[in-house]
């Protein structure tokens, strides 16, 4: 492992670089060393791993993350100011750090690095819905032999959508499918004070680990598409939501009442409507 010479304060490389967090790429910077460690530690023991970070801005969790057993961390920036402060780490591990200047959202997270794989990272509050649907897609197909899993900051209404029960009001489409696809929990807030600039609402860690296969056997898509209808009418029962599916012909076809509301179907509920589906 690098022997890394002394950084300096975060606060500085801000001052140095000019890394006003710019609102077009949803940066809120997270500069407190004990909560960054306790943000790298939620993601479990990374001995060996390849961690993958999207959004690094100056580079705060990239210090806890190296602080790590991990074997390498590849961070993907796309703001060029940041790219220019995150050459101080490169320059500190030399062989443990690799810098990709591009966008999360169009580098394939499976190609980085090698297996296994974990992503820890501070999303950008614009864009993490979109990545995490990505991932899904990828761990749909292989499981998690590509990538292991993710522990991920972001805006606590979006992380509680992702571990929503049925029967709450955060339970939509994304949670069905981490329901389907992960092991997955929130593990803590964090308050907008924490960060630079404070963003006007409360944040929370999400970890999520890929199961080797879906806990059922269903088409994706179908699920998907089951899924949509159902939670674009929330308020309406299934044989009104899923009419132009099939609507209570289907419902009856899946062993599901068709008065019952998306929110009050399990997984187990909408794998069979997919199933059930032509």
């Amino acid at each position: 492992m690098d022997q890394a010479p002394a950084l300096p304060a975060l606060s500085d490389v801000i001052a140095q670089f000019g890394l006003a967090a710019k609102k077009t790429l949803g940066q809120h910077f997270l500069l407190d060393p004990t909560l960054l460690a306790k943000v790298a530690r939620a993601a479990g023991d990374l001995a060996g791993y390849t961690v993958i970070e999207i959004g690094p801005g100056p580079g705060g969790l990239t210090r806890a993350l190296l602080d790590t057993a991990a074997a390498q961390v590849i961070a993907i920036e796309k703001d060029t100011r940041c790219v220019a402060a995150l050459g101080l780490l490169q320059q500190a591990y030399p062989t443990r750090f690799t810098l990709i200047e591009g966008d999360g959202l169009a580098i394939p997270m499976n190609e980085l690095g090698t297996a296994p794989r974990s992503i820890v990272a501070n999303l950008p509050y614009n864009v993490g819905t979109a990545m995490i649907l990505q991932w899904l897609a990828l761990a749909a197909n292989s499981g998690h032999s590509q990538l292991e899993g993710f522990t991920v900051m972001l805006q606590k209404e979006v992380a509680e959508r992702l571990v929503a029960p049925p029967g709450s009001k955060a339970y939509g489409r994304i949670s069905v499918l981490m329901a389907l696809l992960t092991d997955s929990a929130l593990l803590f807030d964090v308050p907008p004070g924490a960060f630079r600039p404070p963003p006007k609402v409360m944040s929370s860690v999400v970890r999520a680990r890929f199961l080797a296969a879906p806990r059922y056997a269903v088409t994706i898509p179908q699920l998907e598409k089951i899924t949509a209808a159902a939670f674009n009418q929330r308020r309406k029962m299934l044989r009104q939501s899923l009419k132009a599916l099939g609507g209570e012909t289907l419902c009856r076809k899946a062993g599901i009442d068709p008065t019952h509301r998306p929110e009050q179907c399990t997984l187990e509920d909408f794998v069979a409507l997919a199933n059930a589906l032509d």
